[in-house]
């Protein structure tokens, strides 16, 4: 194995595991205000028409990734309305806001199947690419540095901030955090909001850097990958990293399989593996006594005040 061929490798994980890890840390963020928001899938294929819409349009794929964001963040909090003002069941509404999302973005996207977009400058000099050692630190999309500065940024909010101590509390203990003062439905409102966009950016990340075009159902189910990542890290952003490149380097495994055309297995078991080990990570977790130990305590759960 060539050390060119490594680092092509793991430039090829690292692309294919953004968009998960955006979402993921989009979705930690909503769980950890106590919210659980399973129409991930939906607003990561809302924000894909979204931003290549807006880039189609201006031909700036910064403009289009703020226009993912938008329309992620907008279609979340159409699902906070109906959870955190209606008190709706927030599995059944996550679950219609996947279904949502997938039809809006089918139909939104008619005039743009096969058009290809503008792509990203580099921020760094192209020289610095060229050798393979350049490669794997300046060979990547802008979005991959924006998501692993997320991680940091996500980490020490949640960990350091005044706010990030708030948003916690409210996830473990609404009713102490409302009778202190704290507007448990505006953070709740904010967290979902961040989600959205977080999700969005995600998606927006296979229409203008994987592809970059737009078809239908484009994220071919990396949101429930998504969701399943903020279990398997512990709903902590640094394992969520972690997580999201073991889940790359098993979509990659399918690319290398199809390319090479040498595989003991066929290539649909490589494109099935990230599924199966969601299921499997799971069930798990979900087996062992301390599995939801980390979970925010009132992670799902209407916020009922007493009167």
């Amino acid at each position: 194995m060539s050390i060119e061929f490594l680092i092509a490798a793991i430039v090829t994980v690292v692309g294919l595991a953004t968009p998960i890890l955006l979402a993921g840390l989009g979705e930690l963020v909503t769980e950890k205000s106590g919210v659980l928001n399973l129409g991930v899938e939906g607003m990561m294929l809302i924000g894909a028409i979204a931003g290549f819409a807006a880039t189609v349009a201006t031909g700036n794929p910064w403009l289009g990734v703020i226009a993912a964001a938008a329309g992620g963040a907008l279609a979340s909090l159409i699902f906070g309305f109906f959870v955190l003002t209606l008190n709706s069941n927030q599995v059944a509404t996550g679950l219609a806001l996947t279904i949502f999302g997938t039809g809006l973005s089918s139909l939104l996207g008619l005039g743009y199947t096969g058009r290809i977009v503008a792509q990203f400058a580099s921020p760094f000099p192209v020289e610095l690419a060229k050798h393979p050692i350049g490669q794997l630190v300046f060979g990547h999309s802008p979005v991959v540095y924006f998501s692993i500065l997320m991680v940091v940024l996500v980490a020490w909010f949640l960990k350091s901030t005044r706010a990030g101590l708030i948003l916690r509390a409210v996830g473990e203990n609404d009713l102490s955090a409302h009778s202190i003062g704290y507007s448990v439905i505006g953070v709740r409102y904010a967290a979902v909001a961040f989600g959205g966009a977080m999700a969005g950016i995600g998606g927006a990340y296979f229409s203008l850097v994987i592809t970059p075009m737009w078809a239908e159902k484009m994220t071919a189910g990396r949101g429930w990958i998504a969701l399943a990542l903020v279990v398997f890290a512990g709903w902590r952003a640094g394992r969520l990293l972690a997580g999201a490149y073991f889940f790359g380097i098993l979509m990659a495994l399918e690319l290398y399989a199809k390319a090479s055309g040498f595989s003991i297995l066929p290539s649909q078991f490589w494109a099935a593996m990230p599924y199966i080990m969601t299921v499997v990570v799971l069930a798990i977790i979900s087996s062992r006594e301390t599995g939801g130990g980390n979970a925010p305590a009132c992670l799902g759960r209407p916020f009922l005040p007493a009167n």
